[in-house]
Parts: C-alpha cells; sequence; structure tokens
C-alpha cells in the first residue's frame, strides 16, 4: 500500500474506440490525431471527481490502430490525469464533426502491462492454495511482484549503507550518500532509492538536477517521502560518526 500512491501517479496506456458523428478522410483523420500528440490543454469533463479549472497533460503517443467509419480503435500513451473521453472529445471538435468514446480499456499503468505482467483472481486463489496445502510457493512468487518491480518505472539512485539507515530513520538524502545514480534526474522528480544490493530502501523527490549532483558537494538531493525498508535492516553507522 506505501506505493500505490506511485503507481497511480505514473504514466497509463489505454485502447479506447472513438465515434465519429460524421465521417472524414482517413488522412484528415491521422493529421488531426498527430496534433495531440505532446502537452494539451484539458479540463476535467463535468462528471469529475477533480475542480474543473484547465491544466496541462501530456499525451505520450497516440496511434491510429484502425479505422471503419464510424468507430476508430486509438492506442494512447498519457500522463496520469489524462482524461481519455475529453481527449476522444477534442478530437472530434478539432475534426469538425464532433466524436464520443464508446469503450475504454486500461492496457498498462506504469510497469504493469495487460497480458504480461498481470494474474486473475481465481489464478491468485489456486497460487495461494498450492503454496498453502502443497508447500509450493513457486507459481505464487512469479504472480507477487516485489516492491522494487513496482518502482521500475522511476529514475532510481544507488546510496551507501550510512546513507540507508538514515534515510529508514526519515532523513533527507543528501549528496555525499549517493553511490550511483543511474539515470538522467530533473528537481521535481519522484526518484527510487536503492541500496548498493539492489533493495529498495525509499522513494523520495528530487531537489537538484542530474548535473547539479555531479557537481555539489553538499546539499539535500532527495526529500524522503516514502520510507519502504524497515529500520534496523541496516545498522546505524551514521551514529558513530556523530
Amino acid at each position: 500500500m506505501k506505493l500505490v500512491k506511485f503507481l497511480m501517479q505514473s504514466s497509463k496506456e489505454y485502447v479506447t474506440v472513438m465515434q465519429l458523428h460524421k465521417n472524414v478522410t482517413a488522412d484528415t483523420l491521422r493529421g488531426v490525431v498527430s496534433l495531440f500528440k505532446g502537452k494539451i490543454y484539458q479540463k476535467p469533463p463535468v462528471r469529475s471527481s477533480v475542480k474543473r479549472t484547465l491544466r496541462i497533460r501530456e499525451i505520450l503517443d497516440i496511434e491510429i490502430l484502425e479505422y471503419e467509419y464510424p468507430y476508430v480503435l486509438l492506442r494512447v500513451s498519457c500522463e496520469h490525469g489524462t482524461y481519455v473521453r475529453k481527449l476522444i472529445h477534442d478530437v472530434g471538435d478539432i475534426l469538425g464533426v464532433g466524436a464520443h468514446m464508446r469503450e475504454l480499456r486500461r492496457i498498462r499503468a506504469g510497469p504493469f502491462k495487460e497480458g504480461v505482467d498481470l494474474v486473475k483472481m481465481h489464478e491468485l486463489s489456486e497460487y495461494v492454495y498450492l503454496w498453502r496445502e502443497r508447500g509450493d510457493p513457486n507459481p505464487l512468487m512469479r504472480a507477487v511482484k516485489p516492491a522494487e518491480y513496482v518502482v521500475s518505472h522511476l529514475p532510481k539512485v544507488v546510496v551507501n549503507d550510512i546513507a540507508v539507515s538514515a534515510v529508514t530513520h526519515g532523513a533527507d538524502l543528501t549528496v555525499p550518500g549517493i553511490s550511483i545514480i543511474h539515470e538522467k534526474i530533473r528537481k521535481g522528480d519522484s526518484v527510487a532509492i536503492f541500496s548498493l544490493k539492489g533493495e529498495l530502501v525509499a522513494v523520495g523527490i528530487a531537489q537538484m538536477h542530474t548535473e547539479e549532483v555531479l557537481q555539489a558537494r553538499k546539499g539535500v538531493f532527495a526529500k524522503t517521502q516514502r520510507v519502504i525498508m524497515s529500520r534496523g535492516t541496516y545498522p546505524p553507522l551514521w551514529k558513530k560518526h556523530s
């Protein structure tokens, strides 16, 4: 449950059916749909659980899979909080013919992809039975993903053992505690903090860009937002240096 928030804030991918109200050519449709790739302005629909204020969301990718009037099958990869129903409505407006969403199916949330990482509830029940009654934990272990997998879509930073202990006690991650930065990180990004052994320690919010970290000798790199590792997993070596 500690990581659900970060999964909800991850990018999503959908397959959706758009119904056009009037016919358009395939070339016209492709041209208008391509305009929606990138950052767009969007106001949540009337029936939504959030305040209806104009906001910016990013469409990472949008692709026409099939088109047979009046139906258009689309694949949409987007930033969290994007309303696909409103996206389709706006596409219809730009086309000048109107459109509405007929069907919607989410096929990815963060690192979890339909048909790759997910199991049905009856399958999970069977795996639990095999573990409890027959002592076979392997199917259950394959189905239940570790915490490290849940944050695999986040940029990662590896820290030394002294920093692990401090972070599990609620301290922010400072520059001297960093051992390795795997990828480019921007200020404000959620970052997964790992130990040298590849264990997930916590998730924090970056306070520096990668370039700043490489030049800095001190300062807070990430404010700890959610601690995952239990205290005491690593000895409090920082106390010996106080």
